[in-house]
């Protein structure tokens, strides 16, 4: 008989909004579909693996602990996030302490930072950075009853001691990957509000940024390839590149199952104009629309062209500050006349803009420079803006600069929602200051006249308002 391997997606045990676990950073506005994570499935069924996947996270606690006590898996896998730890360590206790399964194994960038912390039991793996190869070794040797001890990229505890081992290297090349296990998900549909054409889906084409930003986490699975290796060499992670034709490859087999829209997760989508141009021909050519992260200095007329011409309906830039000193503190390596040129050189082309604004990012910011970032932003007229707090992650630079100078609450490091908390108290602006300036800014930009106006033109049906007035509900109140 197969190994018997479940994904599972627990409640939220503490009642708040549920973890995005794609992002890795907030809480979720809409449902994503987390392709790491149906990745990682897609590894288990290439080594003879039976697997399945449930989301609980709009279940009960009751419901959760119910279908584990009366399931059957030998072993269960759950992507974690620095917001979820507290709930997922007492999901994985209640199925320890139900269950006599072989493994338990914990993946994803919560895990990764905090190996030792969720390492509670000898059934417990945790499986840190990316994770393919480490679990297509791992599951080949659980099949044929081996020992695992030795494997590269985990954590265990053996004789009540833990051990880190030694970390893996990145995966080199992409294509070799399966692609995500979307089969999984069933009939579950998704919608993106920024795509309005469903059934949609998310994908990424690389994996990794070179950049230095002091504060950034990016998406979940890049964030895990980071923390692993700076433990393995010290540097960030050189960038994984999928070829063109593989993406075609995943593009077609989307298009058989029935998805119309695409969302990618690059942390940097547009890299140069020609494999940008190659990968927006594909997409147009099978008729998807589409949207995508990228930097305001990859922005050229030609890719703002082809992106208008090919169905991208968002592009998502993060712009953080339209202040130069803090743009250079941070290291984002842009300037605001930059920002200004890539929203001109989009809009001129029709291609709908969303900002992505940061608070407190730098010791260097007050009510004043916030209070100026948004008039830009209601001056520049785009389609969407989302304004995020600073959370001094663990494994950035910033973090490290909190704790040195005194500026974390309490001291150190604790789970929060980017959307709503602030955990920092800054030279020139406090916690409190933070979050009613990110507050009163979500209210005077989401509940104005000419931004409620514009996007009641976007909709052509009932659904599509009702899925975006839901996001900006819970963007707003939770």
């Amino acid at each position: 008989m197969p190994i018997k391997a479940t994904f599972i997606i627990p409640p939220s045990f503490d009642g708040k909004v549920p973890a995005d676990r794609s992002a890795g950073c907030t809480r979720v506005v809409y449902p994503v579909p987390n392709i790491y994570e149906l990745q990682s499935a897609a590894v288990l069924e290439q080594v003879g693996v039976s697997v399945r996947y449930f989301d609980f996270s709009g279940n009960s606690k009751r419901e959760y602990c119910d279908f584990v006590e009366n399931d059957d898996s030998d072993c269960y896998l759950l992507w974690v996030v620095n917001l979820s730890i507290k709930t997922d360590l007492e999901a994985i206790r209640h199925i320890l302490a139900k269950r006599h399964v072989k493994y338990v194994l914990l993946l994803g960038p919560g895990a990764t930072y905090f190996s030792d912390k969720c390492a509670i039991d000898e059934k417990v793996i945790v499986v840190r950075g990316e994770p393919e190869n480490t679990l297509y070794e791992l599951f080949s040797l659980i099949n044929e009853g081996e020992d695992i001890s030795d494997v590269d990229g985990i954590t265990i505890v053996r004789n009540g001691i833990i051990h880190n081992n030694k970390a893996r290297e990145a995966i080199k090349d992409l294509d070799v990957l399966p692609f995500p296990s979307r089969h999984l998900l069933g009939s579950r549909h998704f919608h993106n509000p920024k795509l309005k054409t469903g059934p949609y889906t998310a994908m990424i084409t690389s994996r990794s940024c070179p950049y230095q930003c002091i504060y950034c986490v990016p998406s979940s699975l890049t964030f895990s390839k980071e923390i692993e290796s700076r433990r393995l060499s010290g540097r960030k992670p050189l960038i994984g590149f999928r070829s063109v034709e593989n993406v075609e490859k995943e593009l077609d087999l989307l298009k058989t199952q029935g998805y119309k829209a695409v969302g990618f997760m690059d942390d940097n989508f547009i890299w140069n104009e020609k494999r940008t141009v190659e990968l927006a021909q594909a997409l147009s050519k099978r008729g998807f629309v589409w949207g995508c992260q990228a930097r305001v200095d990859s922005i050229t007329e030609p890719i703002a062209k082809v992106l208008g011409n090919t169905g991208c309906r968002y592009v998502d830039l993060g712009v953080e500050s339209f202040n130069d000193d803090i743009l250079k503190y941070i290291n984002k390596n842009i300037t605001v006349n930059q920002i200004y040129n890539a929203i001109d050189l989009l809009k001129r082309y029709k291609v709908p803009v969303k900002l992505n604004v940061l608070i407190g990012s730098s010791p260097l910011e007050t009510k004043e420079t916030v209070l100026h970032t948004l008039h830009e932003v209601k001056r520049l007229d785009v389609d969407q803006v989302m304004f995020n707090i600073v959370s001094p992650f663990p494994g950035t630079e910033y973090y490290d600069i909190c704790k040195e100078n005194g500026w974390l609450i309490n001291g150190e490091y604790t789970p929060t929602d980017v959307q709503r908390e602030s955990i920092v108290n800054l030279p020139n602006l406090s916690a409190k200051d933070m979050e009613q300036l990110l507050f009163w800014n979500n209210i005077r930009y989401y509940l104005s006249p000419t931004f409620i106006i514009k996007q009641l033109r976007r909709f052509d049906n009932i659904t599509e308002f009702s899925s975006a007035f839901s996001a900006v509900r819970r963007k707003l109140f939770g």
